[in-house]
């Protein structure tokens, strides 16, 4: 057995991107002045890239039952929409970290703040951190407590609040740096004079940034089901002030001035005095831009009155309330849905549940000061007209046929069936279905749409809807539907499942983990969840994790392939925005997470340097998508590294093979020079032999 020198491919080792090679997409590093898509922003109006981190604890690990809290967690999650919201915060969803529960450990924690934060901030980002939790005192020093907080080992679990102003206000980088604060919620653990010098520390961090915190000296923060529907009231008129209502002079932005003068005029009101959030005016720019609000842009408006409180009863459980078409909370019966801080005069009220007639909408005052109870209710199970659910039902057959036939019959019933019905919202849904897989967006975009509009708590539609901006590419409001589900729904599966797919496809790997978990969870024989969770955590470098949840998927859609063309997008599985689109084709794009499931393996084995089994699941990549380049080149780096292993020139052949195959395929791939240079030292190896 010849030893021959690979040193050109040795040295390429560390050059193999992770990513997958069908779906390869350059990261978006637009900043965020860039608009949304159908936004429309004054020429005036600059946002600047920005990052957050959200931290929201409830239930901590090692608290004792009287210690937990109730609403954190939702709190984070409010903050975390009103963030992303294009009407709201302008923060691209990638660049908002999320740690809520369980995940919020004190490495977690440190990791966010020490690490990525500085690695990925610059001079002129905005940068804003989110806690809320509880915070303690230990000789004199305040901490913000974790998940994992232990009250035994203060200064060994908790996180040292001068640390946090060290980093935020030195290493940190950003032109403007908010910090929100809603801690210190429990009275019966944390005594009042440690409430008044975590307040105060929180204060003081303002030096160098923007520093609102829930309370002042010696008071504590409120949580309540009072404000929502369950959260903080600091953080509810956080929430509330960064959809607009702190835009005073209406301008359509909401600055860190309005913001403050906002959240602590009507916290203290709400309370009675007895919480009063806490900025200091002087050391931060009073116009930080904190939210933008285009649609809310009213040249002139003068202040608002002062505001008064709806408190909204019905007479069913699950009635899903919207305020002048925008959703503000799920009410149940006798359990009252209560809405401060809305500025007086007219608004319109609709309340809907799935599968009865909406109750408005309906116009209802708002009375300076005071609070008016709005009762709904919702009384008539929607009918359909028999026609109508007919062609429905015939329409249904011919989608489930699939194929490009059948879905143009199945588009015109759908079409019939909604002209018979207006409100027939799951033809609507089928319509827009049905255009989708014939790869009409824009009338599909329009049809689903009408779904929702028809049935706002129609969580099926906004899931498909979501799925379809997938696929155009439109991830960002994907992400946006998708958080309304799962808000709204924890448990639909779909969006869970969709949502993994969508950070993935943003490359927020620990979120889309999670909630690919979560759609495991709930429905342990999606197979495409698994695929999403193998995918990001290969991307995240834990390639013995993620091989098992390949083979699950493999087998999971591991069905007769003579029935794949027939299926349609949107059967168990949902496979949805990913792979080569043709058309109404189901086999292709289960050819392609095919190809990418065994591509995966491939590249797990070889970074475990297990290139034997490499070789072969290559191979069958291959045989699903035999023009691939870079699964040719993977390929030939497997046999290389096999071959310089075994010293096989058999091997080193293949590998050149696979190299000269790749070129063939592609020799513009970033990856080329280094398969020549492969080329040239396998060919000198090979004649060494002769």
């Amino acid at each position: 057995m010849r030893i021959f020198s690979l040193l050109a491919i040795t040295a390429l080792a560390a050059t193999l991107p992770a990513q997958t090679p069908a779906q390869r997409q350059q990261r978006d590093l637009r900043y965020e002045d860039e608009k949304p898509p159908g936004t429309a922003k004054p020429a005036s109006t600059t946002i600047p890239r920005s990052y957050a981190l959200i931290i929201g604890v409830a239930q901590y690990q090692n608290l004792a039952a009287e210690a937990q809290l109730k609403y954190s967690e939702r709190d984070a999650e409010a903050i975390y929409s009103i963030l992303i919201s294009p009407e709201g915060g302008n923060f691209r969803a990638e660049n908002v970290h999320k740690l809520v529960g369980p995940r919020a450990t004190l490495a977690n924690v440190r990791k966010e703040i020490e690490q990525w934060l500085p690695s990925v901030t610059k001079d002129d980002d905005r940068v804003l951190i989110y806690f809320a939790g509880h915070g303690f005192v230990y000789q004199g020093v305040g901490y913000l407590a974790p998940y994992d907080f232990n009250a035994s080992r203060i200064a060994q679990s908790g996180y040292p609040m001068d640390e946090l102003g060290r980093v935020f206000g030195s290493v940190i980088k950003g032109k403007w740096k908010v910090l929100l604060t809603d801690s210190c919620h429990s009275g019966a653990i944390t005594p009042a004079e440690d409430a008044a010098y975590m307040n105060k520390r929180l204060l003081d961090l303002s030096k160098s940034l923007f520093s609102l915190t829930a309370s002042r000296d010696r008071e504590r923060s409120f949580e309540s089901p009072d404000w929502g529907g369950g959260h903080g009231i600091f953080t509810y008129y956080v929430v509330k002030g960064l959809e607009g209502m702190a835009d005073e002079n209406g301008d359509g932005v909401v600055t860190a001035d309005e913001l403050a003068e906002y959240v602590r005029r009507n916290v203290r009101e709400a309370s009675g005095g007895q919480q009063n959030p806490t900025s200091d005016r002087g050391s931060f720019d009073a116009q930080m831009l904190l939210a933008y609000l285009p649609s809310g842009v009213k040249p002139g408006a003068p202040p608002p009155p002062k505001s008064g409180t709806l408190i909204i009863e019905t007479n069913m459980d699950g009635v899903e309330v919207f305020l002048n078409g925008n959703s503000v909370g799920v009410v149940n019966k006798g359990t009252p849905l209560r809405l401060p801080g809305l500025p007086p005069g007219a608004v319109t009220i609709k309340a809907v549940k799935m599968g009865y007639e909406p109750d408005g909408p309906r116009e209802e005052m708002v009375y300076p000061g005071q609070e008016s109870t709005v009762s709904v209710k919702i009384m008539i199970p929607r009918r359909r007209p028999r026609a109508a659910v007919e062609k429905f039902d015939d329409a249904l057959d011919h989608y489930n046929k699939g194929g490009e036939a059948e879905y143009g019959k199945a588009a015109a019933l759908f079409a019939e069936a909604l002209a018979l019905d207006a409100t027939y919202s799951q033809a609507a849904l089928y319509l827009g279905r049905t255009h989708d897989a014939l790869f009409e967006q824009e009338t599909a975009a329009k049809h689903f749409k009408r779904a929702i509009e028809i049935d706002p708590d129609y969580m099926e539609a906004r899931a498909s809807y979501g799925g379809m901006l997938l696929g155009l590419g439109d991830v960002d409001e994907a992400i946006r539907q998708f958080n309304v589900v799962t808000r709204r729904d924890a448990k639909n599966q779909m969006a869970w499942y969709l949502q993994a797919q969508a950070y993935r496809m943003k490359g927020m790997y620990p979120e889309s983990i999670e909630s690919a978990r979560k759609a495991i969870a709930l429905t342990p024989n999606n197979g495409e969840a698994h695929f999403w969770l193998a995918e990001s955590l290969r991307m995240s470098g834990k390639p013995a994790e993620s091989s098992p949840e390949y083979l699950a998927y493999l087998k999971l859609s591991d069905f007769d392939s003579k029935l794949a063309g027939k299926l349609n997008y949107y059967v168990a599985g949902f496979l949805i925005g990913y792979g080569r689109k043709k058309r109404a084709a189901q086999r292709d794009i289960w050819q392609d997470l095919r190809s990418l499931a065994y591509f995966g393996l491939c590249e797990n084995s070889k970074n475990l340097k297990q290139y034997g089994e490499a070789i072969p699941y290559c191979q069958r990549s291959l045989t699903y998508d035999p023009q691939d380049a870079f699964t040719h080149y993977l390929l030939g780096l497997n046999y290389s590294y096999q071959a310089q292993k075994t010293g096989s020139l058999e091997l080193l052949a293949a590998a050149r093979v696979s190299f000269q195959k790749m070129l063939t395929l592609n020799p513009d791939l970033e990856e080329a020079g280094f398969a020549r240079k492969n080329l040239t030292a396998i060919d000198a190896a090979l004649a060494a032999t002769r």
